[in-house]
C-alpha cells in the first residue's frame, strides 16, 4: 500500500477546493484511506493518519472513528506517537464516552515517567477532559507532582488540580499541604497558576477561605513588587510588568477580604497604589483598574477608597471604548445603591450617555439615571430623560416611560408638576406606557382638587393637537366628562384661560366618536363623558340625538351604553343628576377578590372586582376567620361575600340601590362612567326594571346537581353560562328544607382552588322554610379561564330548633359542561 501524503500536503489540497461539495469529497476519499490503513494495523504511518484525521476534526467533519487509534498512540513509547494521541484524546474524548475510561492506566504510568515532557503531557490530558473516576484514581499523582522541584511540571499538576478540585470537590484537603510553598516560588508560571488554584480552593471552601486569609500579606508583596519593581521583563506587556499576574492576586485578594475587616484592613494601601500608579491610556492598564474598582467594592474598604474606585469608573465613561463605558455603567448601577453620593458626581456624564449611539449604553445609561434620581435633582433630571423619551428608539419608550412614572410618583415636588410631567410622557410616547396609566393619571387628577379647571384645559389643548395617542385621548375624555363645566367657565387660575363653548367642547368628543383612530374603549370613554355633560351643559338636546345614535351602533359595549344613557333621559330621568355626579376622591385599594376580563387601553387583561359592604346582623362576626377555616391550606382563593343592601328613601339612596352591591370606592373603571365599572358583564338598569340580575345570561343545556343532603337540608346546583365571556360560569344554589322546623340565620360560604376565581352574591334570604315550602337561592360566579375541573369546598351555618349547626363538604362532580 503507498505511504498516505503528509498532513501539510493534505491541507494544500482542501484549501484547493473551490465548493463545499468538493471539500467534502476530499475529505471522504482520505478517511476511506484512513480507515483501511487503521484496519491493516499500519503502525507506521498511524501517528500522520491521526493528525490528519484532527484536522478534519477541527474543519466539522466526524472522526470519532479515530478514538481507539488514540490510545493506542499513547501507549506507544515514542514522544511524537504519545504527543499526536494525547491531543487526538482531548479533542475526540470527553467523559461521556466509556473509551476515555482505558486512558486511566497509561495516564498514571506517564504521570510517573522519567521524562518531564511526557508527564506535561498527561498532566494536560487529565487537567482538560478527565471524568470525576479517573481524578479520584490519578489525585494522588497529581499531588505528589505539586510537590516536585521542577517548575515545568509545577505549574502543569497546579492546573490539573484545579481540573480535580472541581470534579471531585472532597478531595480539596489533599491538595492543602502542597499550596504551603506555592506563593514563595519565584517562576512566573508556578506563581501564576498557584493563584489561581488557591482562588479555585476559596471560591468552594470556607474553611479553605479562613485557611488562606493569612496569606493576605503574602500576596499584597507580590503585587507591590509587581507595581513598583517590575516582576520580569519578559511578561511586559505594554509597560505594565505581568498584568495577567497582577488581575489574578486582585480577584484573590477580593475573595479573601470579603466580609473580613483584618484583610481589608491590609489590602487598603496596595489597592490605593494600583489604583492612582496604574497607566490608563492602554487597554491593559483599564482591565487592571477595572478589577481593583470590583476588589475595592467587594471588600470592607475605606470611604475614601470607594470614592477613588467610582471616579476611576467615572473617568471609564469617557473613554473611547464601548466597551470599557458599557462596563463603567454596568458596575456603577450595581454600586449606586451603597454609594450614591458618590456615582452622582458624574450625573452629568452618565446623562451624555443618553445620546450614545450604541444601544447597550444608552439602556444601561437609561437605567442609571433612573437610580439616580431622588427629591433633589428630581426636576433636573425628568427634564434630561424626558427629552431622551422624545428622541430614543421606540424600543426604549416603554421602560422609559414606566420609569418617569414611578419617579414622579415618588419624588415629585407639587401636584402640578406631577401632572404636567405624566401628561408629556402620554403626549410623547402614549402607545408604549402601561395599561394601568391611565387609572393612575384619573386618580390623580381626581385627588388634586384645586388642579381640577388647570388640568381639563391642559388636556383639552392636548386633544386639539393630536388624538392619535390613545392613553391621552381616554384621559382627557374623563376629565372633560366629569370637570366640563370648569372648562366652560373659564375658572382656570394657574394659567391664562381659554374661551370654550360648549358646542365646542362636544364637537371635539363627538368628533372621537367617529375618528378611525380611537379604540373601542376610547369611544366608550368618549360617549359616556358626553352623557356626563348633560348634567353639566345646557345642550341636553343635542346630547340625547348624539346618545340615541349609538343605541343601533355594531359595537356592542358601545351600543349598550346608548341604550342605558337613553333610558335614563326617558324613564328614569330624575335619577339622571344623582347618577352623573361628579366622582369623590378615590382611594388606592389592595383587593384580593375575585377577577373578569376587561378591557384596558385596548388590550385584555385582569382586572379586580372589589365589593364592599357593611356585614348583615345575621353573619356571624368572625366570618373572616369561619371562612380560613373552611379553606384548610393555601390552595385556595378568598371569596367576596356581597350582602343584601337596604333602600334608602333619598336620590342618592336610590342610585345606590340601583348600583346595587358595586363599590365606588375603587380606582377609576376602564371606561368613565362613574356609575359601573365596565368589567361588570350586567346591565346599568337591571334593578330598575325587575329583570333577573343576569340578563346576559343564556341557558346552556347543563344538567342540575345535588351538592348537598343532610340532616333535611338539601342544596341543589343549576349552571347558565355567561355570554359576554364563556370562561364564567353562573351556579345558582337552590336551598330547601324537609323538616319540620325553619333553618334560621342560614349562610352559604365556598371556596375554590387558586387557578380559579369565585364570587359569591347576595341569597335570597337567610330562612330556609320547613316542609319544603321555599328555597332559597344565591348566585356564584366563578371564572375558570384555564378550562380546569371544577372543584368546591362549602362551609354551611343555621341555627335549627334553636342550636347552631355546622358542616362542611367538599364538591368534585360537576357535571363536564360546567367547566368544559
Amino acid at each position: 500500500m503507498p505511504a498516505p501524503i503528509r498532513l501539510r500536503e493534505l491541507i494544500r489540497t482542501i484549501r484547493t477546493a473551490r465548493t463545499q461539495a468538493e471539500e467534502r469529497e476530499m475529505i471522504q476519499k482520505e478517511c476511506a484511506a484512513i480507515r483501511s490503513s487503521f484496519r491493516e494495523e499500519d503502525n507506521t504511518y498511524r501517528c500522520r493518519n491521526v493528525a490528519k484525521l484532527l484536522y478534519m476534526h477541527m474543519l466539522g467533519y466526524p472522526a470519532h472513528f479515530g478514538q481507539l487509534e488514540c490510545l493506542k498512540l499513547i501507549a506507544s513509547q515514542k514522544f511524537t506517537d504519545k504527543r499526536i494521541g494525547y491531543l487526538g484524546a482531548m479533542l475526540l474524548l470527553d467523559e461521556r464516552q466509556d473509551v476515555h475510561l482505558l486512558m486511566t492506566n497509561c495516564i498514571k504510568n506517564d504521570l510517573n515517567h522519567s521524562t518531564q515532557y511526557v508527564q506535561g503531557l498527561a498532566l494536560c490530558t487529565l487537567g482538560c477532559m478527565g471524568s470525576s473516576e479517573m481524578c479520584r484514581d490519578l489525585a494522588g499523582e497529581v499531588e505528589k507532582l505539586l510537590k516536585t522541584s521542577n517548575s515545568y511540571l509545577r505549574k502543569k499538576a497546579a492546573l490539573c488540580a484545579v481540573h480535580v478540585i472541581r470534579k471531585v470537590p472532597e478531595l480539596m484537603e489533599m491538595f492543602l499541604p502542597a499550596t504551603k510553598n506555592l506563593l514563595s516560588e519565584k517562576n512566573h508560571g508556578v506563581l501564576h497558576t498557584s493563584v489561581v488554584l488557591l482562588t479555585e480552593m476559596c471560591e468552594r471552601s470556607p474553611d479553605m477561605l479562613a485557611h488562606f486569609r493569612k496569606l493576605v500579606p503574602q500576596l499584597v508583596r507580590i503585587l507591590k513588587n509587581l507595581i513598583m519593581s517590575g516582576y520580569s521583563p519578559e511578561h511586559d506587556v505594554s509597560g505594565i510588568s505581568d498584568p495577567f499576574l497582577q488581575v489574578r492576586i486582585l480577584r484573590l485578594l477580593r475573595i479573601l477580604g470579603k466580609s473580613d475587616d483584618d484583610s481589608s484592613e491590609a489590602m487598603n494601601d496596595i489597592l490605593a497604589q494600583v489604583a492612582t500608579n496604574t497607566e490608563t491610556s492602554k487597554n491593559v492598564g483599564n482591565a487592571i483598574l477595572y478589577e481593583t474598582v470590583l476588589t475595592i467594592m467587594d471588600i470592607k474598604s475605606e470611604s475614601g477608597l470607594r470614592v477613588l474606585a467610582i471616579n476611576i469608573l467615572g473617568r471609564f465613561l469617557l473613554n473611547n471604548d464601548k466597551n470599557i463605558r458599557y462596563v463603567a455603567l454596568t458596575s456603577l448601577l450595581k454600586t449606586v445603591q451603597t454609594d450614591h453620593n458618590a456615582v452622582q458626581r458624574h450625573r452629568s456624564t452618565i446623562v451624555d450617555c443618553l445620546k450614545d449611539l450604541d444601544v447597550s449604553i444608552k439602556r444601561r445609561a437609561m437605567e442609571l439615571s433612573f437610580a439616580l434620581v431622588n427629591g433633589n435633582n428630581i426636576r433636573g433630571m425628568m427634564k434630561e430623560l424626558l427629552y431622551f423619551l422624545d428622541s430614543c428608539d421606540p424600543e426604549f419608550k416603554a421602560d422609559c416611560a414606566s420609569g418617569v412614572f414611578l419617579a414622579a410618583e415618588k419624588y415629585a415636588p407639587s401636584k402640578r408638576w406631577h401632572i404636567d410631567t405624566i401628561m408629556r410622557v402620554l403626549t410623547t410616547a402614549g402607545s408604549y406606557v402601561r395599561d394601568d396609566s391611565v387609572p393612575n393619571l384619573i386618580q390623580l387628577i381626581t385627588n388634586s382638587v384645586e388642579m381640577h379647571a388647570y388640568t381639563v384645559q391642559r388636556l383639552y389643548k392636548a386633544l386639539l393637537d393630536d388624538i392619535s395617542q390613545q392613553p391621552l385621548v381616554q384621559v382627557a375624555s374623563w376629565c372633560i366628562g366629569e370637570y366640563g363645566d370648569l372648562l366652560v367657565s373659564g375658572q382656570c387660575e394657574e394659567e391664562e384661560p381659554i374661551q370654550v363653548t360648549e358646542d365646542e367642547v362636544l364637537d371635539v368628543l363627538e368628533g372621537l366618536l367617529v375618528s378611525n383612530l380611537s379604540t373601542p374603549v376610547t369611544r366608550g370613554y368618549s360617549l359616556t363623558a358626553i352623557m356626563k355633560l348633560s348634567t353639566r351643559f345646557s345642550s341636553v338636546n343635542r346630547i340625547k340625538k348624539v346618545v340615541s345614535i349609538y343605541g343601533s351602533s355594531i359595537d356592542v359595549e358601545l351600543q349598550q351604553r346608548a341604550v342605558e344613557y337613553n333610558a335614563l333621559f326617558k324613564k328614569y330621568d330624575h335619577m339622571r343628576p344623582a347618577l352623573l355626579e361628579r366622582m369623590p376622591i378615590m382611594e388606592k385599594t389592595a383587593t384580593n377578590g375575585p377577577t373578569e376580563i376587561v378591557q384596558t387601553n385596548g388590550e385584555t387583561e385582569p382586572s379586580v372586582v372589589e365589593s364592599k359592604h357593611p356585614p348583615p346582623v345575621t353573619q356571624p362576626t368572625n366570618q373572616a376567620n369561619d371562612l380560613l377555616d373552611l379553606l384548610g391550606g393555601n390552595d385556595v382563593v378568598p371569596v367576596i361575600q356581597t350582602t343584601m343592601p337596604t333602600k334608602p328613601a333619598s336620590a342618592g339612596g336610590e342610585l345606590l340601590d340601583l348600583l346595587g352591591d358595586l363599590s365606588l370606592s375603587g380606582g377609576p373603571a376602564p371606561a368613565p362612567a362613574p356609575s359601573v365599572p365596565t368589567s361588570q358583564p350586567s346591565f346599568l338598569l337591571d334593578g330598575l326594571s325587575s329583570q333577573p340580575l343576569f340578563n346576559d345570561i343564556a341557558a346552556a343545556g347543563i344538567p342540575p346537581m345535588t351538592a348537598y343532603n343532610k340532616n333535611g337540608l338539601k342544596i341543589d346546583f343549576t349552571f347558565e353560562r355567561a355570554n359576554p365571556n364563556p370562561n364564567i360560569a353562573v351556579i345558582t344554589i337552590h336551598a330547601s328544607n324537609s323538616t319540620e322546623a325553619d333553618m334560621t340565620e342560614f349562610v352559604f360560604q365556598a371556596a375554590v382552588p387558586k387557578t380559579f376565581q369565585l364570587q359569591l352574591l347576595s341569597p335570597s334570604s337567610n330562612v330556609v322554610p320547613a316542609l319544603n315550602q321555599g328555597t332559597v337561592t344565591q348566585v356564584i360566579r366563578v371564572l375558570n379561564p384555564q378550562k380546569q375541573q371544577l372543584r368546591m369546598r362549602i362551609k354551611l351555618t343555621y341555627t335549627h330548633k334553636g342550636s347552631a349547626v355546622q358542616d362542611l363538604s367538599e364538591v368534585n362532580n360537576f357535571p363536564p359542561q360546567s367547566w368544559q
